[in-house]
């Protein structure tokens, strides 16, 4: 076969791609660094001809047009697995509306409610044998591309191949465009004391020859810098970090004692700086799964010592997280929280970690100025989602110290929960608490 010329004959500019969608269409686009920015960018062009399209997407990176601007609320509605600050921003217009969901069954239940119409992602470079590689996620892209009506692929030379269910041959796409966009990356967020604080407390429950999942923010980039004494950790994360670059790099990161793909750093998707996508590229040692078998909590149990570190915007006194609305207010998504949390239950030697600030700054009633307020609560905010059980919380970590939960009973785990609060919150926690009869 001559998979040049079938590149060839697939291969459509970014206005002939948008001609194939057509109104009351639903388009799933990849996932964070992996959507196609070429495509979306023009998205809101078709709008004088179409009405009723629906754009699923998951933590988009870009306030592209067609749905940052509420002209075009009538055109395209926008459904969501993990909110942006985009997102939040305009979520009062009505056109955008959050799907609860666990990783690792995202696609499958998508999938039962409606199949796309139209899937549109991006790819490394085509090789001589045809395949191309989905470069940073294989979150849901592979289950969408085997039931999509038409598949569009933005074919990017910026985009780094990587390995394992990343790779799709070219008689499997339908449509190829080409874009030269820079691959999007995610800012470095430096850690603050009380960062690194947190981070030792976590890192001090992190044995040698632990697995580890970590996700985004501050707080995991502190944990990455306290395991830096660490030995022979392995990888087995929903996302793939700058952080654990450097952890390879300094000889922490060996996955010598993985049980489960040994010496393979596995991820369902990478998100980070160039320095990532440098070091994933053409790195046999990197394995992005389908984020329905990376992120389901019996496989993830496999893994020896398994440690997943999450964080969340506040826990109440029994132990249960709310980690993605502020009441009733979408913030941002379950994601595979609860996936890593229950996996690392099932794994023998494993923890579940939650970490968080013990106050946050919010607005006073009277929207003059700012007041603090202690994210460890005696009940979680009216309309708060409850993003992990508290059956599923093993430690909950502040920079006040740890928390112990595991096998606890409510009335130790108030105790125990109230020790790593703001000292300034403390007594009142207790007051509440019995005034409630919690415990």
């Amino acid at each position: 076969m001559d998979f040049e010329k079938i590149y060839g004959d697939k291969l459509i500019s970014v206005e002939e791609a948008l001609n194939k969608i057509n109104s009351g269409d639903e388009i799933v686009s990849a996932l964070a660094g992996a959507e196609p920015s070429s495509i979306l960018e023009k998205l809101h062009t078709i709008a004088p001809r179409v009405k009723d399209i629906t754009v699923v997407t998951c933590l988009p990176m870009g306030d592209y047009e067609y749905f940052i601007n509420p002209a075009y609320k009538e055109n395209f509605k926008m459904e969501g697995w993990f909110y942006s600050t985009g997102m939040r921003k305009v979520h009062k217009y009505g056109h955008i509306s959050y799907i609860p969901n666990h990783l690792h069954l995202a696609a499958a239940k998508r999938l039962s409610y409606r199949k796309p119409d139209v899937f549109i992602g991006t790819a490394a470079p085509m090789d001589r044998n045809g395949y191309l590689s989905l470069s940073l996620s294989v979150t849901y892209e592979r289950e969408m591309i085997d039931n999509a009506g038409i598949t569009i692929i933005e074919v990017n030379k910026n985009m780094p191949r990587t390995f394992g269910d990343t790779i799709v041959h070219i008689t499997d796409i339908d449509y190829v465009v080409e874009s030269s966009n820079p691959v999007p990356e995610l800012p470095y967020l430096e850690p603050t004391d009380k960062d690194r604080q947190i981070g030792k407390h976590i890192t001090d429950l992190i044995d040698d020859g632990s697995t580890i999942q970590l996700g985004i923010g501050r707080i995991p980039n502190a944990v990455t810098v306290e395991l830096m004494h660490k030995r022979d950790l392995g990888v087995h994360t929903e996302m793939l970090t700058d952080g654990m670059v450097d952890l390879f790099y300094a000889g922490v990161i060996t996955g010598r004692k993985k049980t489960l793909m040994p010496g393979k750093m596995v991820a369902t998707f990478a998100l980070g700086s160039r320095k990532l996508y440098d070091f994933i590229d053409n790195n046999p040692a990197v394995a992005l799964m389908k984020g329905s078998w990376t992120n389901n909590p019996y496989v993830i149990g496999k893994n020896y010592k398994m440690v997943s570190i999450n964080t969340t915007l506040e826990v109440d006194l029994t132990g249960q997280c709310c980690s993605e609305s502020i009441g009733h207010r979408q913030f941002s998504g379950t994601g595979g929280q609860a996936d890593t949390a229950k996996g690392a239950q099932y794994s023998e030697g494993g923890k579940s970690i939650i970490a968080l600030y013990s106050t946050a700054e919010v607005k006073s009633e009277d929207g003059n100025g700012k007041k603090t307020i202690s994210k460890i609560v005696t009940t979680l905010t009216p309309g708060a989602a409850v993003s992990l059980s508290r059956n599923d919380v093993d430690y909950v970590v502040t920079e006040y110290g740890v928390a112990e939960l595991k096998g606890t009973p409510i009335r130790e785990r108030v105790k125990r929960l109230i020790k790593i609060a703001h000292p300034e919150f403390r007594e009142k926690l207790e007051w509440e608490a019995r005034k409630l009869m919690i415990w």
